[in-house]
């Protein structure tokens, strides 16, 4: 497998959006901000027979308690859980609990206005499948 020339650029995007986020990430029970994802991208591949799109695959672990800002992907996206529970949603739609071995997806317009840790006391971790445009970042803060 070759990984994509981008795979450093997402890398530094997502470590960025990542910590940016801790500060403006809160956690509703403790009152305090909640712990930030460790998101590590696995691959980016070209996919020469759709042209400008890639895929990416990453993981993102959730300390206990941790949490993610407000963001959204200009990407199909598809969450598969791999350890514990988080909470998803997207505007307009209803909290989901996903626990190991559910998934979730969502599509380029949704803005992720839920992404949490499910527990304040143990980990989570989840792996991102997504089909994006060549050269855009795989998170965008804000809506």
């Amino acid at each position: 497998m070759r990984i994509h020339h981008s795979l450093a650029l997402t890398a530094l995007l997502l470590s960025g959006t990542a910590l940016a986020g801790t500060a403006l990430a809160q956690d509703k029970h403790a009152g305090h901000a909640a712990p930030a994802p460790v998101v590590k991208p696995i691959l980016t591949k070209a996919l020469p027979e759709y042209p400008g799109k890639e895929g990416l695959i990453l993981t993102v672990d959730y300390p206990p308690g941790g949490s993610s800002p407000l963001h959204h992907h200009d990407a199909h996206a598809f969450v598969y859980v791999i350890e514990g529970s988080v909470v998803m949603a997207v505007q307009g739609g209803k909290e989901v609990t996903l626990t190991a071995g559910q998934s979730w997806s969502e599509s380029p317009g949704d803005i992720h206005t839920v992404s949490r840790n499910a527990s304040n006391d143990k980990p989570a971790r989840f792996v991102v499948f997504m089909l994006k445009d060549v050269g855009k970042p795989a998170v965008i803060p804000g809506s």
